[in-house]
């Protein structure tokens, strides 16, 4: 009888039971934000960075002159007086974008600055 029940020590040892592991709904779905927030905290990071970096590189190429608008005057006599030759609704586009103008008026006393290209 002793063989006997050695056999059955054996067999109830070699038969633990092994259990899987199952994720539930919520279990899943927290795995997935964990896994998931190193990547987007790198792509929050780069696209920060790269603003930055555009934004510098964009203002370097920029070269102007300032001129001062004197009583009265206004961007299209501006236009008329330092780019005879270029139509004037282009010079005042890129005079109001390169000085972050809400429009086109001016004051007195107001330093404007003037693209490169259409020095006098």
């Amino acid at each position: 009888m002793s063989t006997i029940a050695t056999t059955d020590a054996q067999h109830t040892t070699a038969r633990v039971a092994r259990t899987r592991l199952r994720l539930t709904r919520r279990g899943r779905v927290v795995f997935t934000t964990l896994a998931a927030l190193p990547v987007l905290f790198c792509v929050g990071i780069a696209m920060l960075n790269g603003g930055q970096a555009s934004a510098g590189d964009r203002a370097a190429d920029v070269h102007f002159d300032t001129v001062t608008i004197q009583s009265g005057e206004t961007l299209w006599q501006l236009a008329e007086q330092t780019a005879p030759n270029s139509d004037p609704r282009d010079f005042i586009q890129d005079v109001v974008a390169l000085n972050a103008l809400d429009g086109s008026g001016v004051q007195a006393g107001q330093e404007i600055a003037i693209p490169a290209q259409y020095d006098r």
